[in-house]
């Protein structure tokens, strides 16, 4: 995953960019890029197909640690000859343990193009043949062991016991399931209906000022997504394997 920090002017404080997989890397990442920047309360927006679930869930904690605000969306800048504009794009996409990242946020808001996919955990090594893979005992206890602690996760990060359900209902060898704005608020993925709830202006003091949504509304533009939008099925909760030795002679 990527971590930019997007200017925004001339009244908004900015937000950070968070685009693509969640690997072993990414918490340590997040931390290089956070290094020297004020964060907290920062704006988080991502657009994501998943990855690890124990990386995920670290650097879910770590946002949370910083009160920071999420939502969904592609950052767009604009060059014009009045200056670069920036915008968020919604046509984008949180899958998988993306959405757990989205529930890190202290306030969580979803545009209604945005699509919210979720599914089963899963052996990473084995997600794309998953029916004709085999499995060992040692590997269903990893995958259980797993879904406790995002369990656990998710019930501190605010999340209702419905994500979990409707996640763990969707196996890998079927297409990830999309919530529903029903469903988002019945998993308690979004906490508000206004973008000016996770994307503040400042007031001169640089306090953060109470806004209508309008006001905002142009910071999210409508834009064609560049893939089809019911083909992007990734899969990507990824169960970690503990790692065997190699036999004598092989590496």
């Amino acid at each position: 995953m990527k971590f930019t920090w997007v200017e925004c002017r001339p009244n908004c404080r900015g937000w950070v960019s968070a685009v693509g997989i969640v690997t072993s890397d990414t918490p340590k990442d997040f931390e290089d890029f956070a290094r020297g920047r004020q964060l907290g309360g920062a704006t988080l927006v991502l657009d994501s197909s998943g990855g690890s679930v124990n990386d995920s869930i670290t650097l879910g904690r770590r946002f949370r640690g910083l009160g920071m605000l999420t939502t969904v969306g592609i950052s767009v800048v604009n060059h014009t000859q009045q200056g670069d504009r920036t915008s968020i794009a919604p046509e984008a996409f949180c899958e998988s343990m993306c959405v757990y990242l989205l529930l890190s946020g202290t306030a969580r808001y979803v545009p209604p193009t945005a699509h919210v996919r979720v599914h089963q955990i899963w052996m990473g090594d084995r997600a794309d043949d998953a029916k004709a893979a085999s499995y060992t005992a040692q590997d269903l206890t990893i995958v259980e062991r797993d879904i406790g602690r995002l369990a656990k996760y998710t019930f501190d990060m605010g999340g209702a016991g419905d994500l979990l359900a409707l996640s763990l209902n969707v196996p890998p060898w079927e297409d990830l399931h999309e919530l529903t704005p029903a469903e988002l608020r019945l998993t308690n993925v979004v906490t508000t209906d206004r973008v000016a709830d996770v994307l503040p202006r400042n007031d001169p003091s640089g306090a953060v000022a109470a806004i209508k949504s309008k006001s905002l509304q142009d910071r999210f533009v409508n834009v064609e997504a560049e893939t089809d939008t019911t083909a992007r099925s990734t899969k990507t909760a990824e169960a970690t394997a503990a790692v065997a030795p190699a036999p004598p002679g092989k590496e």
